[in-house]
């Protein structure tokens, strides 16, 4: 929230050589209530941004980053070029707050932007959106997979998790983060002899 926080966030991953970083600049609230102190915008731009390799801002970061209002694609493309100019190597505009029947996220990776749309599902359920699709990314990353591919995975996996979300008590609620995870067998991470005694086979 500060930028003596981004400064030392910014130290560390430098200090450690972190390479697959995205950034998802947690600026502005849904609600349009800002999430970050105005001195650490500068610092964000010129300190943590020229480490990402993906940032991914709302319509509302991206505006607030690029000085450019979004009001439609070229605006959006304009911003999105703006941004990739303080370093990170792509840039993902998020499309759910943006004027398009589908939610399609505007990237651009230096040289070309790349559309990715999803269908847009009418739901209150979308408190933690931003930070899921992130998340998502930066695990796909992990597992090995190409920015634009791990970007991808990551869309699918959001769709999915605001589909199958539900009400819990009143306002915005949550995604659901487990409705797009296959299943999967927690034994198969243990070590043979634990994963016989949970089966029941010792």
């Amino acid at each position: 929230s500060s930028a003596s926080i981004i400064a030392c966030v910014a130290d560390r991953l430098e200090a450690w050589g972190v390479t697959n970083l995205v950034v998802d600049p947690v600026m502005v609230a849904k609600s349009g209530d800002a999430l970050l102190q105005p001195n650490a915008v500068p610092a964000l731009v010129t300190q943590l941004l020229p480490l990402a390799l993906i940032v991914t801002p709302n319509v509302a970061e991206a505006s607030v980053l690029s000085k450019i209002d979004l009001i439609d694609q070229v605006s959006a493309e304009a911003a999105a070029r703006k941004i990739h100019s303080f370093g990170p190597r792509y840039v993902v505009i998020k499309g759910g707050h943006r004027e398009t029947e589908a939610a399609t996220d505007l990237i651009f990776d230096g040289e070309g932007f790349t559309e990715i749309s999803a269908p847009r599902i009418r739901t209150k359920n979308t408190h933690g959106t931003g930070c899921t699709f992130s998340a998502a990314i930066a695990a796909n990353l992990a597992l090995g997979r190409e920015p634009l591919d791990a970007i991808r995975a990551a869309k699918d996996y959001l769709t999915a998790a605001i589909a199958g979300s539900y009400v819990v008590g009143s306002g915005h609620s949550p995604v659901n983060h487990f409705a797009a995870v296959p299943q999967i067998d927690p034994c198969q991470f243990l070590v043979p002899e634990k994963a016989e005694a949970l089966n029941g086979t010792t």
